[in-house]
């Protein structure tokens, strides 16, 4: 089989056929296909698309590319959640220890930042000592007698994405839905999981920055994953402002510890996107009969203390201090300098720019310019005002947490320019939180 043939067949607009779809994802293993090749068909299916027979091809071909995990005899479900990416979303880091507190059996390959966006693995090695790669017979017997491990990506998990994924990302060939799709649900599918909650970002701190995208994409994730076989569940959430009070590795886990414990009043929105994406996972994996059980036993977990205890066990067992959740303030790094952003005019706090504010971390040092960047772990915002909110004249926005007093004038500068304060009077209305949900 000539690879120019089947790079020609999907410039022509023609499906691939499975066989033409396992040749490229063996060529991207074992290096039959150059990097211009693999470049071409992606730039063919960027352009031309694929229909969902050759999307679940491609998915359950790179699925297989490497390690596929296996849950034998688990006393209950394996499920997880992915999110596509937002500013302030710490989801991961409650999610996981609070559907393990109620039954069921998360084992969490989670990403790094990319682009404008935080990565659940930057912010766990933010906690001193946790492992994000812990030996593959560790990682079974953690998520085996806790529920729920939350660990990076590994190498012999879907290995074809790594490296197409990586040709994408300098080709301009990111934006596909196909490939997005392929791209998410190989890794999950290797995971062994029997359910995931999918939380599709749309909005201006999204890559889906519509929400016809938004809707295209989570169609595209329910559907190819259910005909790979996997029961998946979609919510389509509001990224048009940050998610939370706080924005950076460190300072989010503490929001995760604060959240789960109580210790201060939850943010409405996080409450509701974590209580709606967790009730998601236990309705599918069967421990429930519906929703309204689910947010029950849910807020039950949270309640007793039974997800804070879940989450400082599974870090004590990957390393971590025993005693983080009780004492997070001696371990988790904290910046030099920190001081308030004060609101410009007085008014209510109508509009962010969600990506912009982002970019600001990245600026700090919290996130990566360049794949081999050091993370500041201690800088970013805490203390985010939310919209709808109304501030007097210099009423702190936030807090900025910087390693130098120009680094927190400039941050500071740059945020009081990404929010639209306006009248306080005017009309103004919030959007909802959940836009849409497929399953």
């Amino acid at each position: 089989m000539l690879v120019q043939e089947i790079i020609r067949t999907k410039r022509e607009g023609h499906a691939l056929d499975e066989a033409q779809i396992q040749h490229f994802v063996r060529g991207l293993v074992d290096g039959s296909w150059s990097e211009g090749q693999v470049a071409a068909l992606g730039m063919a299916i960027f352009l031309r698309g694929m229909n969902r027979e050759e999307a679940v091809a491609l998915t359950r071909a790179m699925m297989h590319s490497g390690r596929v995990l296996a849950w034998p005899d688990m006393p209950g479900p394996v499920l997880d959640k992915h999110s596509s990416g937002g500013v302030g979303d710490k989801l991961s880091l409650m999610l996981a220890p609070l559907v393990a507190a109620c039954g069921g059996y998360v084992p969490m390959i989670a990403g790094r930042g990319l682009g404008h966006t935080g990565g659940t693995v930057d912010k766990l090695e933010a906690i001193p000592g946790y492992n994000t790669a812990p030996a593959n017979p560790d990682f079974d017997r953690i998520v085996r007698t806790l529920g729920c491990a939350i660990i990076g990506q590994t190498g012999d998990l879907a290995p074809a994405d790594k490296r197409f994924y990586a040709t994408r990302d300098v080709t301009a060939t990111v934006e596909s839905v196909p490939l997005i799709t392929a791209s998410i649900l190989s890794k999950k599918l290797a995971a062994g999981l029997q359910g995931l909650a999918m939380d599709i970002k749309c909005g201006n701190g999204a890559f889906a920055a519509t929400p016809a995208f938004g809707e295209e994409l989570a169609r595209s994730i329910v559907e190819v994953a259910q005909g790979a076989g996997l029961r998946t569940h979609a919510l389509i959430t509001d990224m048009n402002q940050v998610l939370g009070g706080e924005i950076g590795n460190a300072l989010e886990v503490q929001g995760a510890l604060d959240y789960l414990t109580g210790r201060v009043p939850r943010d409405p929105r996080t409450h509701e996107l974590t209580l709606a994406l967790a009730a998601e996972m236990l309705l599918m994996g069967g421990l429930v009969p519906d929703l309204t059980a689910a947010r029950e036993r849910l807020q039950a977990a949270l309640d007793s203390g039974a997800a804070a205890e879940r989450f400082g066990r599974m870090v004590a067992a990957l390393g971590g201090p025993t005693d983080l959740v009780e004492n997070a303030q001696q371990y988790l790094p904290v910046a030099p300098v920190v001081r308030p952003v004060p609101a410009l005019r007085a008014g209510r706090l109508t509009a962010m720019q969600t990506r912009d504010i982002g970019l600001i971390i990245v600026e700090l040092g919290g996130g990566r310019r360049l794949p081999g960047d050091v993370l500041d772990m201690r800088v970013g915002f805490n203390g985010m005002r939310q919209l709808g909110d109304v501030l007097a004249a210099g009423e702190p926005l936030a807090f900025v947490h910087a390693a130098t007093e120009a680094a927190a004038e400039s941050a500071a500068a740059r945020l009081q320019a990404a929010v639209t304060i306006s009248d306080a009077a005017a009309p103004w209305s919030p959007s909802p939180l959940v836009m849409g949900r497929l399953v």
